[in-house]
């Protein structure tokens, strides 16, 4: 089957399996899908993802986005044939432990991690990793906990840095998430409704603190929270013009992709249905919006965009992700010296 040329639409969706079925198919090749986010149930081995990602983008031209939440630890979609990344916690402890003036181990390991992250996903055809988590570690919140580098923003905004030269150099761009910052809050917004009752400079001074330098350095995309934060606005940060216009493209000068965190979740359900959930996404200014682990809630809010006439997504904005990969396949990139050293470095950490 030759591939459709639409231009790419502003869902990201997600498939049933470990390939494409026919109902995959029909919604993916929707006018209003932009891309697929994986998850566990679509792996079970290197040879089927790079099968399954093959068959998403032989589907249209230009091609889907394939993203995934692939950030070390406790999240990471794809387990065995991929190198297990510890949980940024791990670098942050090892940023505490370096003595050096510069952190430059603790660095040099940060940039690795990213690197093998992006490496070994680039060589199976996935386009992004919804990564890295940008949230300042306040002890508080158990659904970030050590996925969050660390407490001080100072040292999560060099880890994150180091971080995306690596994934850059794997060819991968980045997803800077959750803006302004969950760590704080204790309730999980795939839960509840997340409310953040601190003023807006005391949030600017910490949790937003790593977001200027990481945008200096080429973070190509930005996830929004969904997280009250009723001292900025009385909208989660995901459907709020304050904070994605305002604050984050405006003040912050980002003109990267935005996506919307899961509209599927309970701390979305307070924008209303899922197609007004994505039209209060889209006004505020995410370019892309994810609906995951329901297919009828997607196919909803396909119909309920194509009634709205959605514009397709900037192209200049998904150009950002497009990315030169590693290596052409994980055979190839077995090979690189560069490779097998940085695994070495990952691994050990890791294991510590």
């Amino acid at each position: 089957m030759l591939a459709q040329e639409l231009p790419l639409g502003v869902v990201i969706a997600d498939v049933a399996g470990k390939s494409l079925t026919d109902e995959d198919r029909r919604r993916l090749l929707q006018p209003q899908v932009g891309g697929v986010i994986l998850f566990t149930r679509n792996y079970e081995s290197v040879e089927q993802l790079c099968a399954l990602c093959a068959e998403i983008r032989a589907l249209r031209k230009p091609e889907l986005i394939i993203a995934v939440d692939h950030e070390g630890g406790r999240v990471q979609r794809f387990r065995p044939g991929f190198t297990a990344i510890p949980a940024m916690r791990k670098l942050g402890v090892l940023w505490d432990k370096d003595e050096d003036t510069n952190k430059a181990g603790a660095i040099a390991a940060a940039r690795e991690c990213g690197y093998v992250l992006a490496a070994e996903l680039t060589a199976c055809g996935v386009s992004l990793s919804f990564t890295p988590v940008l949230d300042v570690d306040f002890g508080e919140s158990g659904v970030i906990g050590d996925r969050a580098f660390h407490r001080d923003p100072q040292a999560i905004a060099a880890l994150a840095a180091a971080l995306q030269r690596g994934l850059a150099e794997g060819g991968l761009a980045s997803c800077g998430k959750h803006f302004p910052g969950h760590g704080y809050v204790r309730a999980d917004s795939h839960l509840e409704v997340p409310v953040d009752e601190r003023e807006y400079k005391e949030i600017a001074a910490t949790d937003m603190a790593p977001y200027p330098p990481l945008i200096a350095a080429g973070l190509a995309s930005v996830m929004p929270a969904h997280v009250i934060y009723p001292k900025v606005d009385d909208k989660p940060a995901g459907f709020s013009k304050r904070w994605i216009a305002d604050i984050l493209r405006g003040e912050y000068r980002f003109d990267g992709l935005v996506f919307s965190d899961d509209l599927s979740m309970e701390g979305a359900k307070v924008a209303g249905n899922v197609t007004e959930r994505a039209q209060a996404a889209l006004q505020a200014g995410c370019d892309m919006v994810l609906v995951c682990n329901d297919p009828a809630a997607a196919d909803e809010l396909i119909a309920g965009l194509a009634a709205l006439r959605t514009a397709p997504v900037n192209p200049a904005r998904v150009g950002l992700l497009r990315k030169s990969a590693a290596a052409a396949s994980r055979a190839a990139l077995a090979a690189l010296p560069r490779y097998a050293q940085a695994r070495t470095v990952v691994e050990s950490l890791s294991a510590a």
